[in-house]
């Protein structure tokens, strides 16, 4: 299951936390690491930090914006470690792992900048956010233990299912990606704005409920292409009046 992992640091500042995340990673047999427009990368000081862990370094994928990192993702969980205006599923570290076995799908852990997290925007691409119940007077983790929290937890979970029969995926049809995600939501927002239910002088927040709504629905590929095809024979049918 490590395998349909990966971990995506947007933005850090410090070259020495990602070399930190790859040792966590490596300590339980995580691999994929994905960063996003890190400040100073490659560096020694993270190959210093990773301290036996270079091959994560070495294989990193680095991307320029979090939608490059989760592009093929089936399943996104970002960390938060405070309540949002809209919010979304929220579950703790062991809860987030059980939902990586049970669902079975291309997973991404999304941590974000060193002084203040992920941004609104980028919490609202996560099917759910999950928060490390740390104490309240000193709430603040280090990126790298962060990493070592999640790690743990997933490697945990393995170690419990190892012995478990395997058990066969839910849907007879892949889960949708987050770019398949992204192209019905760009669809709908289009099909909205034409026939006039979306003003986007206005948007207020209609498309970022939507989003909500279909990440929680966790639609597979199949019903993505039915509401594609339902929004286009309503384009087609608004031209003709």
């Amino acid at each position: 299951m490590q395998n349909k992992v990966r971990i995506v640091l947007v933005n850090t500042s410090h070259p020495g936390n990602i070399g930190a995340a790859a040792r966590a990673m490596k300590n339980m047999g995580l691999a994929d690491l994905y960063l996003v427009a890190p400040k100073q990368y490659p560096s020694p000081e993270a190959v210093s930090r990773a301290s036996g862990a270079s091959d994560l370094l070495d294989n990193a994928v680095v991307v320029e914006t979090l939608e490059e990192a989760i592009a093929d993702c089936q399943l996104v969980i970002g960390t938060s470690a405070r309540e949002r205006h809209i919010p979304c599923p929220l579950v703790d570290p062991r809860q987030a792992a059980d939902l990586v076995f049970e669902e079975q799908l291309e997973t991404a852990f999304v941590f974000g900048r060193e002084d203040r997290g992920l941004t609104n925007e980028e919490l609202q691409r996560c099917h759910y956010h999950v928060h490390i119940p740390s104490i309240e007077s000193f709430s603040s983790l280090n990126l790298g233990a962060a990493v070592q929290v999640i790690a743990y937890e997933l490697r945990m979970k393995g170690l419990l299912m190892a012995d478990a029969p395997v058990v066969e995926a839910k849907w007879d049809v892949p889960a949708a990606t987050v770019e398949q995600l992204d192209f019905l939501l760009e669809h709908l927002e289009k099909v909205l704005t034409e026939t006039e239910f979306l003003d986007p002088k206005a948007p207020r927040k209609v498309m970022t409920r939507f989003r909500r709504l279909y990440q929680r629905a966790q639609l597979d590929q199949q019903e993505v292409g039915m509401l594609r095809g339902m929004l286009s024979a309503v384009e087609k049918a608004t031209k003709a009046e």
